[in-house]
Formats: structure tokens, C-alpha cells, sequence
């Protein structure tokens, strides 16, 4: 009885060693250049590919972006930078100019001629 108990608590212990969790960090983080639906799914679609990032969410009427990602694989800063490079205003850092004027009319800032035609 003895042996199998402790056999048990062995194997018990060496499994919880071997799941712990990764940590997940939440951002969000102010997108002000977002106009349209377009403009949430192309940049779902391209934090959806930049591994560690698990959930992303664009609120468009409070152009803001919900990320939850791994702290071991990317960090906030990283996520504004690949926001910006796909051609949108992130925080404090500034769109890619190349990746901006890329954007189809709908996604650019109204500033620009772009966002939705008022009906």
C-alpha cells in the first residue's frame, strides 16, 4: 500500500511540473486611424499571425484594439509596431507611410479623403 501511494505521489508531482501555464498579458490599445469593418478585419487578420498572440479584437466605434497575448513570445510594443506596419495609427507610434498609402479609400483617415461615405 505504501509503495503505491508513493509511487502515485511520484507521478503526481513530475505531471505538475510539466503544466504550468503560460503567461497571458491583456492590452488595449487605441487605434485612432480605424474607420470600418475592413479596417478590424484586416488588422485581425494580421495580429492573428504574429506568434504568442492568442485573441485580438477590434472595437471600431472605440477605435480600440483588445490583444491577449504570450509575454514569452511578444510584447505590447511588438504588436504596436505590427498595427503601425500594416498601415494604422497605434498609440504613439505612427502608420507606415508605405503601408498607409496601400490602404484601400474606406481605411484611410477622412483627412486624407478616405473613411466611410456618409449617407
Amino acid at each position: 500500500m505504501k509503495k503505491t501511494f508513493f509511487a502515485f505521489l511520484i507521478l503526481f508531482t513530475s505531471f505538475t511540473g510539466f503544466a504550468q501555464t503560460k503567461p497571458v498579458q491583456t492590452a488595449k490599445i487605441s487605434v485612432p486611424s480605424v474607420q470600418c469593418e475592413m479596417c478590424k478585419t484586416r488588422i485581425e487578420e494580421y495580429l492573428k499571425r504574429i506568434d504568442g498572440v492568442t485573441f485580438v479584437n477590434v472595437a471600431v466605434k472605440k477605435k480600440e484594439v483588445t490583444v491577449k497575448y504570450l509575454t514569452d513570445r511578444t510584447n505590447e510594443e511588438m504588436i504596436k509596431t505590427s498595427i503601425a506596419n500594416a498601415g494604422y495609427d497605434a498609440a504613439e507610434i505612427k502608420a507606415n507611410p508605405d503601408s498607409y498609402k496601400m490602404l484601400p479609400k474606406c481605411c484611410k483617415k477622412p483627412e486624407d479623403g478616405g473613411g466611410m461615405p456618409k449617407h
